[in-house]
């Protein structure tokens, strides 16, 4: 596999994974937006066009601008000031980064890692799990394993109260004298080639597992391909102190240099101040529960078991009867939490929320909650210190929740599964687009802001919009679809702020992703070409829009008696949507990059709103 990380797509076809949709890949992006010729319908329209501004250039320097990078409706980014505190900025993240499916009964592949972040994908979780001894080895993680006998092992355990894999642990070396401390008394078996190690998967499921190792292998080898901008690891953590101690030991022997390293001092980590991003520049920086140093009177005890935060949902979803006790965590671990030390969420008052190099994980629900129950601290709060937000575990079909709110609300890593192409992900390209995966907040959002709530954190505006259609070209199929059965039309969408969010209310759908709170479409034309005769969508008076978290999604759905499929979309951050006459260019229903476009006419006009 080469730097482009080839993907083999549904239907069968590989195409690399940076012309999927994911936000980054800047270079791959403009060169995907030249066409090397215009079909009849748009070259007529576009001299139309041309005639009615009085022909200020040659015709073919029109048709020239509308096949180049400058004749693009998306905009490019704005540089990133690298200056600010990594609190200050919106990080591209992923959610079970391991999983190419469902989760409930898909395989686990170091592929996730390669494909997200050559796709500009800056936080990746791994869920980590005891070892087994026929678990796969990196050389035999070709071989099939069957679900079924994966899944009765793992439900084996959990009824008796147990680990398997612990009784697998059984034959490790003694602990160290009793007067040591905990962290001696770990034997990392350096010398064993044949010792258990750490596995990768969505624990209490049927899903397939892959080594811990080749897991950290993938991310050495894709991190910073595309982006040189830092790379954040969350770790869910489910595996015995014995197999923490060898997680850190692969870690520093697969990343080196790249891996954040922890103080001399771990006390002093309490202290750091968060450091610029432009310091960063190819750092992992790992986000692990805190576990405080283990004084030497209680190094020779019994492991506590204690509540833990779930960053996946895996556990927080069950119910308690079936949830495995969470073990201790190893300090060497722990103190790998240098800047994202992972701490429990109980309030915004408890003492560790003014630690500086604290995160919080909560679910969408929780979060949901807390924006009722505390909406001024919540936004506060994300001004200065990061937070993460994660999809519910019950979202067995790899759903996900509306980015967009959570942005809103401050929240850094907004985790979605990236394998899943709805209403979420297609936020997250157009935010991230053409960027490193790291985007500044608006300033009302930042810690230099003097905002306290999000109502005031930005300048609200009116907007009127109006979208002319001409004509198609090389529109991409619907799955099993025939062109000449092919009857495509365009929905817009506009994805702007609820009223219930800037006031502390409860949000209508909550976190869902879903539709846009306004939506036209156009009349039904047919074939992958086709003519839309100049029709005009309209979005006039809308209010309480922020251009920078605001939103708009083209999609061209196919007119079908039953259901209504998806060929083909493309979404724009509101103030990167370019007006004037423009080429929309599309992602078909896999998320790849095509050729298809719209050639279409946009007008844009925001007036100041009283922001309420």
């Amino acid at each position: 596999m080469d730097h482009h990380g080839e993907v083999a797509l549904p239907h069968g076809q590989a195409v690399p994974a940076t012309m999927q949709a994911g936000g980054g890949v800047p270079e791959e992006s403009q060169r995907s937006q030249l066409l090397h010729s215009l079909h009849e319908t748009i070259t007529n329209y576009a001299r139309r066009a041309w005639e009615a501004s009085q022909g200020q250039e040659s015709f073919e320097s029109f048709l020239h601008y509308l096949q180049s990078n400058s004749g693009s409706a998306l905009a490019p980014p704005p540089p990133t000031d690298l200056s600010y505190p990594i609190s200050n900025y919106y990080i591209s993240s992923s959610h079970n980064t391991y999983l190419t499916g469902n989760q409930l009964t898909s395989d686990s592949s170091t592929e996730g890692y390669k494909n997200v972040l050559l796709r500009g994908c800056r936080c990746v979780e791994i869920d980590v799990w005891d070892g087994e001894d026929d678990s796969p080895s990196s050389s035999e993680n070709e071989a099939e394993e069957g679900e079924e006998r994966s899944l009765r092992k793992r439900l084996k355990g959990l009824l008796k109260g147990k680990s398997s894999a612990r009784d697998k642990l059984r034959s490790a070396p003694p602990a160290a004298p009793p007067n040591s401390a905990a962290s001696e008394r770990i034997e990392p078996w350096r010398v064993d080639t044949n010792r258990v190690e750490p596995r990768v998967l969505h624990g209490y499921t049927a899903t397939k597992e892959v080594p811990f190792r080749d897991v950290c292998s993938a991310i050495r080898d894709y991190a910073f391909v595309t982006s040189e901008l830092p790379v954040i690891i969350s770790l869910e953590v489910h595996t015995s102190l014995e197999q923490q101690a060898i997680m850190v030991e692969i870690m520093e022997q697969c990343w080196k240099d790249m891996l954040m390293k922890p103080p001399a001092n771990p006390d002093d980590c309490a202290d750091l101040p968060l450091p610029q991003l432009a310091d960063l520049k190819r750092k992992i920086l790992v986000k692990v529960k805190y576990s405080p140093p283990t004084p030497p009177a209680e190094a020779n005890q019994a492991p506590v078991q204690e509540p833990e935060d779930t960053s996946s949902g895996s556990d927080e979803d069950m119910p308690a009867k079936v949830k495995k006790p969470k073990s201790k965590m190893l300090e060497e671990l722990s103190r790998l939490g240098v800047y994202t030390r992972s701490y429990h969420f109980k309030s915004f008052s408890q003492p560790e929320a003014r630690i500086p190099t604290h995160i919080f994980s909560l679910s969408e629900g929780v979060l949901m909650e807390v924006h009722e129950s505390d909406p001024r601290g919540l936004f506060s709060h994300n001004k200065n210190f990061l937070m993460r937000a994660y999809p519910k575990g019950v979202r067995f079909s790899s759903s996900n929740l509306d980015p967009a709110v959570f942005w809103r609300k401050g929240v850094q890593i907004v985790a979605l599964n990236w394998q899943k192409w709805d209403a979420g992900t297609m936020l997250n390209e157009a935010m991230f687009a053409g960027t490193g995966g790291w985007i500044l907040k608006p300033e009302g959002y930042r810690g230099v802001s003097d905002a306290t709530q999000q109502q005031h954190a930005a300048s609200y505006a009116n907007l009127d919009m109006y979208i002319e259609f001409f004509a198609g070209q090389d529109l991409p199929l619907p799955p099993d679809e025939k062109e000449r059965s092919f009857k495509p039309y365009v929905k817009v969408e506009l994805h702007v702020e609820k009223p219930e969010e800037r006031l502390g209310e409860r949000i209508p759908g909550g976190g869902e992703a879903r539709e846009g709170e306004y939506k036209r479409h156009t009349a039904t034309t047919r074939g992958c070409s086709p003519d839309f005769r100049r029709e005009v969508l309209r979005f006039d008076g809308v209010t309480g829009v922020v251009p920078e978290l605001s939103f708009v999604r083209f999609k061209v759905m196919d007119d079908d008696r039953m259901k209504d499929d998806l060929a083909a979309w493309a979404c724009f951050r509101l103030d990167r949507l370019s007006s004037g006459y423009r080429m929309i260019h599309l992602f078909d229903c896999a998320g790849v990059q095509t050729k298809g476009v719209l050639f279409v006419r946009i007008r844009k006009q925001l007036s100041v709103s009283a922001g309420t």
